[in-house]
């Protein structure tokens, strides 16, 4: 690939781009700088201005992508709808995000969470901040869904947040290993079921 000319800003993110879409469809360990640079038409060598070591780019990598995923989902689960429609919309979006072919909105938590938790402890930490985040969001939409009426549930907010969002990620856990969207089918019913 040609050589990349940009600000130091710019080819620092467009080498998180790079790496985002390698390592969605290959995974962490799988990716080595080298082809991470050559695919982002970097020198070997300057990658280090960019990055004091591969640890630090991978938890640059997993922040980039939970804050590129908070500002997606924020809107569709703080919508001006009820809550339990937006709560729908967010596990429909989830469906067509993780259910198609689309490295750039895949979830790096399923791809690379378990991959990297026993290897770098700066990482694990960026996850377990990210994940903490996203049920929090959920919960507050359950939150809402319990004082606008339209959800109905005996269960602690926080609680069931946690519990569909280890729901759904184990659903596309499971629709990875199937190939298959059926998954998300038992996931929505499930939902269906926990949040009335």
């Amino acid at each position: 690939m040609a050589r990349m000319n940009k600000p130091s800003t710019e080819m620092r993110q467009h080498i998180l781009e790079v790496a985002r879409a390698l390592m969605t469809a290959k995974g962490y360990t799988a990716v080595g700088l080298a082809e991470v640079l050559s695919n982002a038409g970097v020198p070997k060598g300057s990658f280090y201005y960019y990055f004091k070591s591969k640890e630090e780019f991978g938890a640059a990598l997993l922040e980039e992508y939970f804050g590129e995923y908070l500002a997606r989902v924020t809107p569709i689960l703080e919508g001006q709808a009820k809550a339990s429609d937006c709560l729908a919309a967010y596990f429909a979006h989830w469906i067509e995000t993780q259910g198609a072919d689309i490295p750039q909105q895949k979830c790096l938590v399923v791809k690379l969470g378990p991959e990297v938790c026993d290897l770098s402890e700066a990482m694990r930490l960026v996850l377990d901040r990210g994940t903490v985040r996203i049920v929090s969001l959920i919960a507050r939409c359950i939150e809402r869904g319990i004082e606008d009426k339209s959800i109905q549930t005996a269960c602690d907010s926080s609680m069931l947040a946690q519990a569909l969002y280890q729901l759904w990620l184990g659903a596309s856990l499971q629709a990875k290993l199937q190939m298959s969207t059926k998954a998300f089918d038992a996931a929505v019913q499930a939902t269906q079921t926990l949040v009335r």
